[in-house]
């Protein structure tokens, strides 16, 4: 299983937001820092693309640790819903095409 760290306590705003999940999903200098661009590069995870820096097999799910999910959430509460319900439609996305949900989701202390 693939994995990444999103780096919660680096986020502060939207602006923070798309920073960090350019970074640790390795989105294209092209990512259009909305939730809408979100979502349509992680809707490519099993593509060559380039839409992030990973490339899952069939099945294989990307593991997204979360830490400080209490902080990020109290701090950010816009920005944490906005994620939380982002990948939900991603994995809704794959399900509906009759794939695996490829997106799992640790949120930690």
């Amino acid at each position: 299983m693939a994995s990444v760290t999103l780096l919660t306590d680096k986020i502060t705003d939207w602006n923070s937001f798309h920073e960090e999940c350019a970074a640790a999903f390795g989105f294209p200098e092209y990512y259009g820092r909305n939730m809408n661009a979100w979502i349509d590069c992680m809707s490519y995870l099993p593509d060559e693309d380039g839409m992030t820096r990973f490339q899952l097999k069939v099945d294989e799910q990307l593991l997204i640790r979360v830490p400080g999910f209490p902080e990020f959430s109290a701090r950010v509460p816009d920005v944490c819903a906005a994620f939380l319900e982002c990948a939900a439609v991603v994995n809704q996305r794959y399900i509906d095409t009759g794939d695996t949900p490829r997106l799992a989701l640790v949120l930690a202390e």
